[in-house]
């Protein structure tokens, strides 16, 4: 048995990549020619370079291979062409299951987000069938990430034995970029985040997601979704247990939603001219607003999927960013 991981070198791929060796997995993995390695550097994995985008790569680095895992995709929450953002999760997502389709691959698990299920606020989680309703937050990333799980979801129909895994807000270590859930701790322990808001999400362990997509590939149901998540936390109590693994002073301050708002308006107005991220975006502040909780009965019953207590989690996080210099 050998599978193909895209997307390897991210935080959710990379601890994939070390689950299956830990398993005694044959793994291959494709890479672009300038991506930063260092999170598989070192690794028993065969790896070739090509990607999503470019459909002959993709069956090149399928040969030889019976499972694929595609969770290659771009994840930030501002990018001056958001067209990025459809090329590489809508129709690099397009490609890459054609080339699996064309190829007669034996189980695909697309990673998909919990930004393209939807949410139902605080009192009343929301499960895999739920339907989408983050449209009008205006966020492009959340789009592309929805758009690309129809497209999986497409595939489903044309044959493809398809598992689809939805994980939530991912934490943890060997974040390396990082990515924006992981700034969000480091913002807080580099005393960035000045205040709160009201809102809240559900948080996971990145190496719990990654046996997630392991599990998804032995147990799921072809055509299926399933949510990988742990604890729904409010945005200020998730702060706080930064500030108690780490010892530093949470934000105390709370926010009003038309304050934050406008000053995302004005960062963004910003970018337009530096070129540059802004520190929080409209659609950030839209989303953050929202009680985005979900229930993730469904993984743990028909998968195993395991249930890390999110303070461990949030405690490797924090040892991980200091030991490795993000903290200043």
């Amino acid at each position: 048995m050998k599978v193909l991981v895209t997307g390897a070198t991210g935080l959710i791929g990379s601890s994939l990549v070390r689950e299956l060796l830990n398993d005694n997995i044959e793994v291959k993995v494709m890479v672009r020619k300038n991506s930063d390695t260092r999170n598989i550097d070192g690794f028993d994995v065969e790896k070739v370079y090509g990607d999503i985008r470019d459909g002959e790569s993709v069956k090149a680095a399928l040969q030889g291979c019976d499972t694929f895992y595609q969770a290659a995709a771009l994840y930030v929450s501002w990018i001056p062409d958001s067209k990025v953002l459809y090329d590489i999760n809508v129709e690099g997502t397009k490609t890459a299951l054609n080339a699996a389709l064309e190829h007669g691959i034996e189980k695909v698990v697309y990673t998909s987000s919990i930004a393209a299920v939807g949410s139902s606020g605080p009192n009343n989680l929301a499960d895999e069938d739920i339907e989408f309703n983050f449209w009008n937050i205006g966020d492009h990333y959340i789009r592309s990430k929805y758009l690309g799980e129809v497209e999986a979801k497409k595939f489903c129909d044309k044959g493809l034995p398809v598992v689809i895994v939805n994980p939530a807000g991912v934490i943890g270590v060997r974040d390396i970029k990082p990515t924006p859930s992981g700034q969000i701790i480091l913002d807080v322990l580099n005393k960035k985040m000045p205040a709160y808001m009201d809102g809240g999400m559900n948080f996971v362990d990145v190496e719990d997601v990654a046996r997630g997509h392991i599990l998804a590939a032995q147990k799921g149901r072809i055509g299926e979704r399933y949510i990988l998540g742990n604890e729904n936390m409010t945005l200020k109590n998730f702060f706080m247990l930064i500030g108690e693994v780490s010892g530093i002073q949470p934000p105390r301050f709370k926010l009003p939603y038309s304050a934050a708002i406008a000053m995302a308006y004005m960062y963004t107005f910003g970018s337009k001219i530096t070129r540059k991220p802004p520190i929080i975006t409209p659609p950030s502040v839209r989303l953050a607003s929202k009680y985005t909780y979900y229930d993730v009965s469904k993984a743990v019953k028909e998968l195993g999927f395991p249930q890390t207590p999110i303070k461990t989690t949030v405690e490797k996080a924090v040892n991980w960013f200091t030991e490795n210099g993000y903290v200043k």
